[in-house]
């Protein structure tokens, strides 16, 4: 059973708010009447319990969910707005390559979200020493924050560079500083990683909910991978695999995504929490009836045939049947539009979405069909997963076929996703050089990662953006997309930031 404690629920709202309060109290009284303030909070385990709660609930936002996700596959090429975003969301014109300081949404929402995390673990951090409890149990709160803060700053340089860096709590006058440098920023990334993975317990994550051991170095592994430091993220990665708490799911792949497959699920090393019915979230609505997000073929055609050939080589393929004979990943992460929906029960129900595919494809990867027919009453409680074992595989594999090649652990690492039970794909072929491994883990990573925010950071940080990018043309005007190797691999910081702070130097291009 998912587990996620009375005191967390119970804290969701109220403790983000009163954190924000807390986290700015230099521009407000000391002891507001209406809010939990510092000197009448910090006096029990109980207060400390419900600070790290609120830490936590700054993960309930976009950009750690299947919105922000979802937006970052349109970005990437995988997918087309659609549905009820259709001329209404911005992410679609950012695709295009028309990105600016005043555009919002997506390039402001990543910012906002983390920056506000970042003010949170650092309000947390300056006063959980207060509290009179014993000093394992505060290492360990400690070490779950430093892992979030981690989260946050890792978001941040990943998608704007260099960012001002903040460790304590300060005015606002205190935050018009410049941005350190994006090498300066992952410095402090790792030190914070470093420090958790020290203090966090190794053990499972899924039953409790709260980051663990192997949760921090699945991070470590992957801001390493993003350095091109490959000793680094192989052994970060190698260290969670002989610590053995986490394994792949060994049953039907798709229910990874969907609160049934998550309980105790031993893949998932972490996530952005949801439970019925006090804290829900929208997710069957965004992705079965409003239709917002429609795959792209070049994502369908990544998938290979059961014979483990792609769809260029194997007889297997049908182009008028592009479902049969395919990696079963395919059809349970996306389907066609006029595709009924086939209940457990074996009822079959339509989807009965609020605009028409303009791919002619529908996601179907994190949408529970039980759900049907959905109204603006329907609540979700699928956590959206951050960080699980198969990206440790993969990381492995990546990192170690740039140190050395293709030798025996890369193909053992790539297998064991492949071949796993529900998915059951036949092995990788033997004599691979290095570039074609490179070539089998890269779609590896697309195919798995499908729709869960991997892609776009992939291709920016293999080079290839500026390549893959203007390749795409756009089913509905027939227009090419851009890329600006200049300006694009870098959001720009949102011109309200570098309105309040004149020492915030913007992003070239903007």
């Amino acid at each position: 059973m998912k587990k996620l404690t009375i005191t967390y629920l119970k804290a969701l709202g109220f403790v983000c708010m009163a954190l924000t309060v807390i986290a700015c109290e230099e521009f407000l009284e000391r002891n507001p009447t209406t809010e939990i303030s510092g000197p009448t909070f910090w006096n029990s385990q109980k207060d400390a319990e419900m600070a790290l709660a609120g830490v936590y609930s700054r993960l309930n936002t976009n950009t750690f969910n299947y919105e922000g996700v979802y937006s970052l596959a349109i970005m990437a090429g995988d997918a087309n707005e659609g549905g009820q975003s259709l001329g209404a969301s911005s992410t679609g014109t950012f695709a295009m390559g028309i990105m600016e300081a005043v555009s919002g949404g997506l390039l402001a929402n990543i910012y906002n979200d983390c920056y506000r995390g970042v003010a949170s673990c650092n309000y947390f951090l300056a006063n959980i020493d207060r509290v009179d409890m014993p000093a394992t149990t505060i290492n360990r709160y400690k070490g779950e924050v430093h892992f979030l803060r981690a989260l946050f700053y890792f978001n941040l340089a990943d998608f704007y560079g260099g960012v001002p860096l903040y460790t304590e709590p300060v005015s606002a006058e205190e935050a018009k500083v410049a941005q350190s440098t994006k090498e300066q920023v992952f410095q402090q990334v790792l030190s914070d990683l470093d420090l958790a993975i020290a203090n966090l317990p190794n053990s499972d994550y899924s039953s409790e909910g709260h980051a663990v051991r192997g949760s921090a170095l699945a991070l470590k592994s992957r801001v390493l991978l993003h350095q091109s430091d490959w000793s680094g993220a192989a052994t970060a990665a190698a260290q969670v695999m002989a610590d053995g708490q986490f394994s792949l799911h060994q049953e039907k792949w798709g229910n990874l995504f969907l609160a049934e497959g998550q309980n105790n699920n031993p893949e998932i090393m972490f996530s952005t929490r949801y439970l019925n019915p006090d804290n829900s979230s929208q997710q069957d609505i965004r992705i079965l009836w409003h239709g917002i997000w429609n795959p792209r073929q070049e994502l369908r055609d990544a998938y290979e045939c059961t014979d483990g050939l792609p769809i260029t080589e194997s007889p297997l393929y049908d182009p008028e049947n592009w479902q049969e004979n395919r990696d079963p990943r395919l059809g349970q992460t996306m389907r066609n539009f006029e595709d009924p929906a086939v209940k457990a029960s074996g009822e079959v129900v339509s989807f009965a979405y609020n605009g028409v595919s303009m791919t002619g494809l529908m996601p179907a990867k994190g949408g529970n069909v039980e759900t049907l027919p959905i109204d603006y009453s329907t609540k979700s409680e699928q956590d959206w997963i951050l960080i699980r074992y198969a990206e440790v595989l993969l990381n492995f594999a990546e990192a170690t076929n740039e140190l050395s090649g293709p030798v025996p652990a890369v193909y053992d690492a790539v297998n064991a996703i492949r071949t796993r039970q529900g998915v059951d794909m036949p092995p990788l072929p033997s004599g691979l050089t290095k570039d074609e491994m490179r070539e089998r883990i890269r779609n590896e990573r697309r195919v798995e990662f499908a729709f869960e925010g991997m892609r776009y950071r992939d291709i920016k940080r293999w080079k290839i953006a500026e390549t893959y990018i203007p390749t795409l043309v756009e089913p509905s005007s027939g227009l090419s997309r851009a890329f600006d190797p200049g300006k694009h691999y870098l959001f720009p910081f949102p011109q309200s930031e570098i309105d309040i702070n004149p020492n915030l130097v913007q992003n070239p291009g903007y």
